[in-house]
């Protein structure tokens, strides 16, 4: 038993604790708090997002894994939930959907423009077919495939392609992305395979696909009623980023 985490003392209503260390010292004049300060900060990470894993955080990923139950439980108190793959060794929370509750969002999520969702499928289709194995990718391919969703009436070719690397760009501070060690080039994070369930997926593909169906036809976005502006789909919003090489 380490001095990573600890919870409540033993008897407390609730039935049984999981296993966790004794509580720490105190980290500050006045701190009531029981849990470490490796605890604390794993905790942060997980409300703040995107996600926690052991190949960027770990440290954190080790407390968390000593003691997952102790985690679900604080988590549940702020109506969020503990998604853990030890798999790819990784971590995310959300908040939990409970028809009869009014729950509180307590994660903060950011709008993605049309071409940031579009390149999100497109990512997510590159990592889940790989099988487990790692999927590196490059601007220069993404911006290829990207092409298919480009209005063909759009003559202005550097807008669209400031467009995309916005959303490379954006992709890249919210750890979807993540550095690869060339220029222009990314690993994808395997998060991607739990982010979005498969029927999300059909939905929004199948309408991706209808838009890049029709530009081959000559369809305008006007058209289409498909504006590249902010909409209903979001990404957690994390406090660290990632500036592009």
């Amino acid at each position: 038993m380490t001095a990573d985490a600890a919870a409540r003392p033993d008897g407390a209503p609730g039935g049984p604790e999981p296993a966790r260390p004794s509580a720490p010292d105190q980290l500050w004049d006045g701190d009531t708090g029981t849990l470490s300060a490796d605890a604390r900060r794993t905790f942060v990470q997980l409300v703040k997002g995107p996600y926690l894993s052991r190949q960027r955080h770990g440290q954190l990923w080790s407390v968390l894994t000593e003691a997952p139950e102790l985690f679900r439980s604080r988590l549940a108190d702020l109506f969020l939930e503990l998604v853990l793959d030890a798999d790819h060794e990784l971590a995310f929370v959300r908040t939990v959907r409970v028809e009869e509750l009014d729950v509180p969002r307590l994660t903060r999520t950011k709008p993605m423009t049309f071409m940031d969702t579009a390149m999100l499928l497109h990512l997510r289709r590159l990592v889940t077919s790989a099988q487990g194995e790692r999927v590196m990718v490059g601007e220069d391919d993404v911006l290829e495939h990207m092409e298919v969703y480009r209005d063909p009436t759009d003559t202005d070719r550097a807008g669209f392609t400031k467009r995309v690397s916005a959303s490379w760009t954006k992709l890249t501070q919210h750890g979807v992305l993540q550095r690869a060690g060339e220029p222009g080039r990314r690993e994808i994070s395997p998060i991607l395979r739990l982010i979005f369930g498969p029927e999300e997926v059909r939905a929004v593909q199948a309408e991706y696909d209808r838009i890049a169906a029709a530009h081959a036809q000559g369809l305008s976005a006007e058209a289409l009623a498909v504006p590249e502006a902010d909409g209903a789909d979001a990404l957690d919003e994390a406090d660290e980023t990632e500036e592009p090489a």
